[in-house]
């Protein structure tokens, strides 16, 4: 598409944007909604309407070439995200799960469910592709010196015994001996087979042809009957084009295009970074002894009138609270000195407020929110990114929508726009310079002027030095600040800590919408989540933040998730999608990998230490608990008493501390057994816990379909998948893939021409692999009723939340 189209696409998403905001940000507030359905079926219909803005506006980031309104499109994004995540963390706190099924909603908005799937934005490769090629490099380096430094096994003579060297004597010289007579035996039959062939008669003939011709014909008449079904299943609607499977000439020119303009855009952005820095060197040089001056002379004739109206010298304005910005401002010296002693005054009422009155004051005011929240209703929680989105939008309002660029056919940047956004940038440097020759000129004209307020002023100035000190936050020891980044990565890949991510993409994880969660949910029934659930609550809640430095900082912070379920269901391909989608370094710290590693008590707070640093140097990083449940072990088992599985247990939390809004790190654990494990102190640390099912039957029949078309096989008719889904029920990705090896090989796959693939070939397979049984999925369901959001479901869904408190008070009574 060209640019045009992609500016219409912009205005439209930016359209529905100011409609949403117009909502969301009325002139008068809304009134408090006391019907928790009709709130929760507002929030979800903001939250697919945004959904759909953020779809359109990643596409356009992706191909808009125009340096400036790229950077306004991703401040727009990144707010947009951030509403998302806001959204979602609201209908979880109102719902009490982390699934949420939208079915009516998508039915009123003529949706698919494929346009509520959370979109992944291709900046976050993009943007660093250099930066991670480097990484990428450097890891691949490493590691081969890793596999040069260690030494090869030796090869060693096996010793054996005079019998097994007989025994194996024996079968290989029976081997040969089978081979020569299977050789024999073929030529036998072949000079047999010639001898009956020699004198065929004429009815013999006349037979063969007869036999040629009906097996041809009934070939041919097999053949038309198949191409008139087929033709007719198309016109019906009920299969699909082989023409469409393919991609046309206009859907490889479309990609083709995309790539050229994303070359094109590089290209264009090389040369806005180069006309940035020329056009800033030229303002500073042309106009900064101008702005300079300016500024010097608004401040002297501030100081002039502020003497004249008050009889004294104003103090100087703080760095922290603006410098000469506050002067610059629009006003009466009148005014901004009673601004400054304004806040003065609040500074010294806050200061000597006592800490019982705070306390005091803190329960009132609980108490009150609690009333107010009991006769109020429900409420949207206050956004940090609704501001920055209405801000953002009246941007593109005032500037971008009725801008005319007939003259910018190629999209270039514009100089014009580059000079007043480095003016702005030079006037601050410049103010900080001003700011500081301009308080010694003040000091100087005190002392000349006012003599007998010199020394008040140097009293003022001590007190001022004199409150900045207070108490001072203890900071994290450096053990290794000594040591340079490339060695703190060469000793973590040695001990295998640091690790390659596997190039896996979020979208492999398949699977299919659950279509039945609203029906089921308003029948009381609690439906499990399918793997397309999973898929976008993972991509919410750990790829966007990873992602963004923006929404890291202003969204809600998750530091640690949990990702539970049963062996094979792909906790470990989702926690390598994690890593590929954002480009993010995995550190593996699994009990199982750090068994014999840095031993001790300052070994093991050495390896927390270099892990946790180079995954802040190195952001986004992941750092992955393979097997979580062996840190809270209830009972250590004594196979592995000798590992130590518990070593991380008590340390973990120090550092899980020290991870703040600015650090782009994740710990995801993985557990298979979260049962055998202390559930208190495993849910201390993940704040995120995510139930992972068994495929559903939507699931297994797309898992089927697309696992043997990679493999290599080809999905005919022959091959009833919907039988296939239905006898595999209980049975996990992990255990297809491996059934599916073992069937379509690659003899298997040449086979094929002659005889398609059955669903009879995967039964058999199939029945060697226990599969995940109700019961155990029914212990996992009673698991997770046992963490802080499964306990608030199930009293939300009995509604004992009022009712519990007076039967205890009762209970006290009677005793």
């Amino acid at each position: 598409m060209s640019q045009r189209t992609y500016n219409q696409l912009w205005a439209e998403a930016q359209l529905e944007l100011s409609r949403l905001l117009s909502e969301e940000l009325p002139d008068e507030p809304r009134h408090p909604e006391k019907d928790r359905v009709v709130f929760f079926q507002r929030l979800s219909m903001l939250y697919v309407r945004y959904i759909q803005v953020f779809r359109q506006l990643e596409e356009v980031y992706d191909q808009v070439v125009h340096p400036q309104k790229r950077r306004v499109i991703r401040g727009i994004l990144e707010g947009v995200m951030g509403r998302v995540l806001e959204l979602k963390n609201e209908m979880v706190e109102k719902e009490f799960s982390e699934y949420h099924y939208m079915d009516d909603v998508l039915h009123d908005m003529k949706l698919t469910p494929k346009e509520l799937e959370i979109p992944i934005p291709r900046y976050f490769i993009s943007d660093r592709s250099i930066e991670l090629q480097e990484q990428k490099k450097t890891l691949t380096e490493i590691l081969k010196r890793v596999e040069v430094t260690e030494s090869p096994e030796p090869l060693t003579a096996k010793h054996m015994s005079q019998e097994e060297a007989i025994k194996i004597i024996q079968l290989v010289e029976r081997a040969r001996q089978g081979r020569l007579r299977a050789k024999l035996n073929s030529e036998s039959r072949r000079m047999n087979r010639m001898q009956r062939i020699k004198d065929p008669g004429a009815a013999a003939m006349e037979l063969a042809s007869v036999c040629i011709q009906k097996v041809w014909k009934g070939y041919r008449q097999r053949k038309k009957a198949k191409i008139a079904w087929e033709e007719e299943m198309i016109f019906l609607g009920m299969a699909m084009d082989p023409k469409i499977q393919v991609p046309g000439r206009a859907v490889i020119t479309a990609r083709a295009s995309e790539a050229f303009t994303r070359i094109k855009l590089e290209e264009y952005n090389a040369d806005y970074q180069k006309s940035s820095v020329a056009v800033t060197n030229q303002l500073r040089d042309v106009e900064g002894h101008d702005m300079s001056k300016a500024m010097k002379d608004q401040i002297r004739q501030w100081f002039i009138e502020c003497r004249d109206a008050k009889g004294s010298f104003p103090d100087y304005p703080d760095v922290e609270g603006g410098g000469s910005a506050l002067i610059f401002a629009e006003k009466n010296p009148t005014q901004m000195l009673e601004e400054i002693a304004a806040k003065e005054e609040e500074e010294a009422n806050k200061k000597s407020k006592g800490k019982d009155e705070k306390k005091e004051k803190g329960k009132k005011d609980k108490k009150k929110e609690i009333e107010e929240e009991e006769e109020a209703g429900l409420k949207m929680l206050p956004s940090a990114f609704l501001s920055d989105l209405e801000v953002e939008n009246k941007t593109f309002v005032d500037f971008w929508k009725t801008r005319n660029e007939s003259r910018n056919f190629h999209q270039r940047h514009e100089v014009e726009l580059i000079k007043e956004e480095k003016r702005k940038d030079i006037e601050a440097e410049i103010r900080i310079q001003v700011d500081e020759q301009m308080r010694q000129e003040l000091a100087e004209w005190k002392l000349a002027v006012d003599k007998d307020k010199g020394g008040k002023t140097k009293g003022n100035a001590k007190k001022k030095k004199g409150s900045k000190s207070g108490k001072k936050k203890k900071k994290e020891k450096d053990l290794t600040a000594d040591r340079t980044l490339e060695s703190l990565c060469q000793e973590l890949v040695d001990q295998g800590l640091l690790k390659q991510a596997n190039n896996v993409g979020l979208q492999e994880y398949l699977g299919d919408y659950n279509y039945l969660g609203t029906t089921l949910r308003q029948n009381d029934i609690e439906p499990m989540p399918s793997l397309s659930d999973v898929r976008q609550v993972l991509s919410l809640h750990a790829i966007l933040p990873l992602g963004s430095q923006v929404v890291h900082e202003k969204a809600t912070l998750i530091k640690a998730i949990l990702l539970a379920g049963p062996a094979g269901v792909g906790k470990k391909m989702l926690v390598h999608a994690i890593c590929r989608e954002t480009g993010a370094n995995l550190f593996d710290l699994s009990p199982l990998n750090t068994a014999g590693k840095y031993p001790g008590k300052s070994g093991l707070a050495m390896m927390l230490h270099m892990v946790f640093k180079v995954a802040r140097l190195l952001q986004p990083s992941v750092i992955w608990i393979q097997d979580t449940e062996k840190m809270f072990y209830k009972k250590v088992p004594k196979e592995e008493k000798e590992l130590d599985p518990k070593r991380l247990k008590k340390d973990l939390p120090k550092f899980l501390k020290l991870i703040k809004g600015e650090d782009r790190v994740l710990i995801v654990g993985t557990t298979k057994d979260p049962l055998s494990a202390d559930i208190k102190s495993l849910c201390k640390i993940y704040s995120k816990i995510l139930l992972i099912p068994r495929p559903d039957y939507g699931s297994r029949r797309t898992l089927w379909k697309q696992l043997i078309r990679k493999q290599g096989g080809d999905v005919t008719r022959a091959l009833d998948l919907s039988s296939l889904a239905k006898i595999s029920d209980g049975y996990t990705p992990g255990h297809m893939v491996q059934v599916i090896k073992s069937v379509v090989t690659k003899r298997r796959i040449l086979q094929q021409v002659r005889r398609p693939l059955t669903a009879a070939e995967f039964v058999a397979p199939l029945a060697k692999i226990d599969p995940v049984f109700q019961e155990e999925e029914e212990a996992l369901k009673n698991w997770y009723a046992k963490t802080p959001l499964g306990k608030k479901r199930i009293k939300a869904a009995t509604g004992r939340e009022e009712e519990k408190p007076p039967a205890k008070s009762k209970n006290k009574m009677k005793k």
